[in-house]
């Protein structure tokens, strides 16, 4: 299943602690940070403290990212900043307007694609992965609804994969194919019966792109183009393919190993496809947000998906207790979080090695926030957490 189809040499490595702060960081610039701006209409949130926005994203490169990049929009107050560097040998601002990879923010492209398709009539909610695409799966699974592939209730597992870091460095510039996933799939056991719990995971996804391939007869990509980039234009945002670069100004990526920081800019993202591959900027993806949210892109009862949790489904923890049991927390493309004080908001995070992403905002628009961070470690930011405290929770 693990055909190598390209393997290069481990890239030159800043050799620093991973704990330790790059000694590019002595000439690092200090972080830029607007004024915050007033709200310009009646509003429960909380008032826009730029300090503490600012000290949210200060000290940058630090051993856990090298840069970050925020925006705040809406009714009820704007900020930006922007801090670390574009690349710890040299050092230099991050650009402004700079470029990311969005990792998992991917997914909500995909299934709005999907239920804008529902809506046309071409798929059905309650439609199975075995109607659509027979032979997918394995004749020992149960149905999987296409609705359960949206909210990640299906139950189908991921494919078993190294999980070291050089296993990654070494087959970072591999080429893989939805399908190839889906081979690795099929060798692991349902996690559990369709629809009683909640997995958060790629292979959802990845069925989704299927989806919209089989539906439409195009790739994909092209779909997400023709329905949601192109319209909206955003004209930053890309799906790359088998491209392994980012186009345009963009701050490096790195990947913490050993006490060395990888330059992983260049990756090939194939492997997460449909479910994690795109690049884009903070406006590119306020403008998505927003477009979204306003019912630009799904009809009201399609929409009310993607803000509406399961009901009376627990997360999967591996375990039949249902003592520690925690509620859902994904919809048909997003998630959602309550933050101390009471403010719901919606959206999606997401990371690829060497970049972490987040895009949140109430349901009213009335505050939004994306954010970029060059996360040294794979998996969300620490930061995400803490600017988005700073932002909905002040």
């Amino acid at each position: 299943m693990f055909t190598k189809v390209v393997t290069l040499a481990l890239a030159a490595a800043v050799t620093i602690p991973a704990v330790a702060v790059p000694a590019a960081a002595a000439a690092a610039p200090a972080a830029r940070c607007s004024a915050a701006t007033r709200p310009s209409a009646p509003t429960s949130l909380p008032a826009l403290d730029a300090a503490a926005l600012c000290r949210s994203i200060s000290g940058l490169p630090n051993g856990q990212a090298t840069y970050s990049l925020v925006r705040v929009r809406g009714e009820a107050g704007s900020w930006t900043g922007s801090s670390g560097v574009r690349d710890v040998r040299t050092g230099g601002r991050v650009p402004d307007g700079a470029r990311f990879r969005i990792g998992s923010v991917t997914k909500v492209f995909t299934a709005t694609v999907v239920l804008q398709l529902v809506g046309e009539g071409k798929i059905d909610l309650d439609g199975t992965v075995q109607h659509y695409l027979p032979g997918l799966l394995p004749a020992s699974y149960p149905s999987v609804t296409v609705a359960q592939l949206l909210n990640h209730t299906s139950g189908l597992p991921s494919p078993t994969l190294p999980g070291d870091d050089q296993w990654i460095l070494d087959h970072r510039f591999d080429t893989w194919t939805p399908q190839r996933w889906m081979d690795g799939v099929a060798k692991n056991a349902m996690e559990f019966t369709p629809g009683t719990k909640q997995h958060y995971l790629n292979t959802n996804t990845i069925v989704l792109g299927m989806l919209i391939e089989k539906v439409t007869g195009r790739p994909y990509g092209d779909a997400v183009r023709a329905r949601i980039i192109r319209p909206l234009g955003l004209r930053h945002t890309t799906i790359p393919g088998e491209d392994v670069r980012i186009p345009g100004p963009h701050a490096k990526g790195y990947m913490a190993v050993d006490g060395t920081l990888v330059d992983v800019t260049e990756m090939s993202q194939t492997m997460p496809w449909a479910a994690g591959e795109m690049i884009s900027t903070t406006a590119d993806l306020d403008r998505f947000m927003v477009a979204l949210f306003r019912g630009r892109l799904l009809k009201p009862a399609l929409l009310d998906n993607m803000f509406t949790l399961p009901k009376g489904v627990p997360m999967y923890d591996g375990n039949d207790d249902p003592s520690d049991d925690q509620p859902a927390a994904y919809t048909m493309g997003m998630s959602v979080m309550t933050l101390p004080g009471g403010v719901t908001i919606y959206g999606k995070t997401g990371s690829r090695y060497g970049y972490s992403t987040g895009m949140f905002a109430t349901r009213d628009l009335k505050r939004r926030v994306v954010v970029s961070v060059g996360s040294t470690t794979k998996g969300d930011s620490a930061m995400l957490q803490t600017v988005g405290l700073a932002a909905f929770a002040s």
